[in-house]
């Protein structure tokens, strides 16, 4: 059976971004550059990316487009027992989507909101109290709130009909929404740039801090940042790669990919501090008192912010409109890596692997639509990015470095790319990526042995590591299983 193909090497590029930008860019990259020296803090982000963010593009593309495989087959080929890495990066992407989707719907909820600006004076009443409608603990676990059941339902309504028909749904989906968002992303851009206050704002996200250099955790911060910024260790783009045709250019791809989503993000930066500072002035306050990171900037600030401006409900829903869009194409890509991988697996009619996914994903996901359901996001959220999702990183480096032999895969690169890479490349995946995020895995293990995490009770955060554990132990299980089969 032939391999779908992308009708053009720009839908592909489309599919690869949009999976690459996600929320994150919003809520998580602007703050970590005020929080890790501003300005200076761009430095590590801009090397991070050359030295692991492109080198871990060209693994992913390299291995997917050469082996023409999802990621569970592209890891087995290297030796049958490493199809565990892919099932366990697909275990990651599908853990992220049964609440990714939850976020989504909040984005859907608010866009409406945005036409009576119905948070009034009291974003953070409206967020916790009428969205969330959120308990006191994570333990108080009383309902299901109907607007975030039905939100979530129409989310994944969405994403089915944009992985449905593989290729042909997602770039039907991408060449819509790729200049769409970006055509949002540049009205948002303008206005946040013109508005009174917004240069102080901008100041203020850029002003560098060049003693914080000197601080490991920067370094760290930039390599982590880059690492989850870019979709890999998901099976995303080893995924979508496979749809190329053997001779496309990798590197270059990766390139353009990593670029793109680098200036998106710096950009989003630019957006939200001017809006911030925007915000300081008119309510006359320094600006550290409005930053924020997390959902807390999206839904409360960045909505009391919006309502300031002149056109007001306008402003407010481009901005969620945004949200929406950009959550959208990083969640159907999640989806879409899981179907392929089980595409490659079994002889069953894409739709039918497509529907049962999305609708495991819905059920999945009911949890996080309970009163309780940011807790349950929180500390979910917390240990698969700070541990599975980097475990993955780590074992692709070994798998393609150490076992495969990065040298190969570059000879592969080289062959059909325009840009060369070098030997830099190889010491990048064999030394440099593994121990960096080693490190990263470190420095949060020793936190949490501090303290647990937010004080989360005891069996909050043996769920956390269950969310850890659990899929590392199937993964490992499912591989052992074939190989069983395939030596009788």
């Amino acid at each position: 059976m032939q391999r779908e193909r992308w009708p053009t090497r720009l839908t592909f590029l489309f599919a690869a971004v949009t999976s690459a930008i996600g929320l994150g860019a919003v809520w998580r990259f602007p703050y970590l550059t005020y929080k890790y020296g501003g300005g200076a803090f761009l430095l590590p982000y801009l090397i991070a990316l050359v030295v692991a963010g492109i080198p871990l593009l060209i693994l992913e593309f390299a291995l997917g487009q050469k082996l023409q495989k999802g990621a569970v087959d592209a890891f087995a080929s290297i030796r049958k027992r490493f199809s565990f890495i892919g099932w366990l990066a697909l275990f990651v992407g599908f853990i992220i989507i049964a609440y990714y989707a939850v976020v989504m719907g909040w984005s859907i909820i608010y866009f409406f909101a945005s036409a009576g600006l119905q948070w009034g004076d009291d974003p953070k009443s409206y967020f916790f109290n009428n969205v969330l409608q959120i308990s006191d603990s994570i333990g108080n676990v009383s309902k299901l709130v109907a607007a975030l059941f039905i939100a979530l339902a129409v989310c994944w309504v969405m994403i089915y009909f944009s992985v449905w028909k593989g290729t042909k749904s997602v770039s039907k989906v991408v060449n819509f929404t790729t200049p769409f968002a970006l055509i949002l992303f540049l009205i948002m851009l303008v206005r946040a740039v013109t508005l009174q206050g917004s240069s102080a704002g901008i100041v203020f996200y850029l002003k560098p801090d060049f003693a914080a250099l000197l601080d490991a955790e920067v370094w760290v911060a930039a390599f982590s940042q880059i690492f989850f910024q870019l979709s890999v260790g998901f099976g995303v783009m080893v995924a979508y790669a496979s749809f190329n045709d053997k001779k496309e250019d990798v590197s270059r791809n990766s390139v353009i990919v990593g670029v793109a989503t680098v200036v998106f993000t710096i950009l989003a930066g630019f957006i939200i501090f001017g809006t911030l500072g925007f915000m300081a002035q008119a309510q006359n306050v320094p600006i550290e008192k409005v930053v924020v990171s997390g959902p807390g900037l999206a839904y409360v600030v960045f909505p009391q912010a919006l309502s300031l401006m002149p056109l007001a409900p306008l402003f407010s829903m481009l901005f969620f409109l945004i949200l929406v869009t950009i959550a959208y194409d990083s969640a159907f890509s999640l989806v879409e890596a899981i179907n392929i991988a089980v595409m490659d697996k079994v002889k069953i009619k894409r739709e039918i692997i497509a529907l049962v996914v999305c609708i495991v994903g819905f059920l999945a996901g009911i949890i996080f639509t309970t009163n309780a359901g940011l807790y349950f996001l929180d500390v979910i959220d917390h240990f698969v990015n700070s541990y599975t999702l980097i475990a993955v990183g780590i074992l692709e480096c070994i798998a393609v470095g150490w076992i495969l032999g990065a040298d190969k895969l570059r000879d592969y690169v080289n062959k059909v790319s325009e840009i060369k890479i070098g030997k830099w490349w190889e010491y990048s995946i064999k030394y440099i990526i593994p121990v960096v995020l080693s490190f990263a895995v470190i420095i949060q293990l020793m936190q949490e042995l501090k303290a647990p995490y937010e004080n989360y009770p005891q069996w909050a955060i043996w769920l956390g590591w269950a969310s850890v554990i659990v899929p590392f132990i199937v993964a490992f299980l499912i591989p052992q299983k074939a190989v069983k089969k395939a030596t009788k």
